[in-house]
């Protein structure tokens, strides 16, 4: 799971909130599982912080690090520890398709857990999903709009 889609679920007027919202239902409901990279964590924890300082959210750093622990602590989500296999799959993933570094750390998760990765939308390197297709499952919540 991408950074973005865990922003788009606590940003309530996200354009795909309501297709963020539906995929933590289904984790809630353990109807779905989640792995989340360290990066896309700390990634988010930097996001979160921004976006609620500038909601005006009291003390958004420490509402962001509650979001982080509350993700981490969440049964139906994995937070992998696979170390280097990890670390080398996301760094080919970048070589080989010049993803952002967190979004190759989602492929590399995809890869190593046989899972499918979830994104917002496809952006810039994401536009030729055939690419991307051809190594990957990747989803995209602009898709279910």
């Amino acid at each position: 799971m991408d950074t973005n889609i865990i922003i788009e679920y606590i940003d309530k007027k996200g354009s795909l909130h309501e297709q963020a919202e539906a995929v933590f239902s289904a984790l809630l409901t353990g109807k779905l599982e989640a792995v989340i990279p360290h990066p896309v964590l700390a990634e988010t924890y930097y996001v979160a912080t921004k976006l609620y300082d500038h909601l005006g959210v009291e003390n958004p750093h420490a509402v962001a690090s509650k979001l982080i622990r509350w993700l981490y602590q969440l049964p139906t989500a994995t937070i992998p520890a696979d170390g280097m296999p990890l670390a080398i799959e996301a760094g080919r993933a970048k070589l080989n398709h010049g993803v952002a570094l967190t979004d190759s750390y989602v492929l590399a998760a995809s890869a190593l857990y046989d899972c499918k990765a979830l994104f917002k939308r496809r952006e810039g390197e994401m536009l030729d999903t055939d690419l991307l297709a051809a190594e990957y499952e990747v989803l995209f919540l602009e898709d279910y709009e």
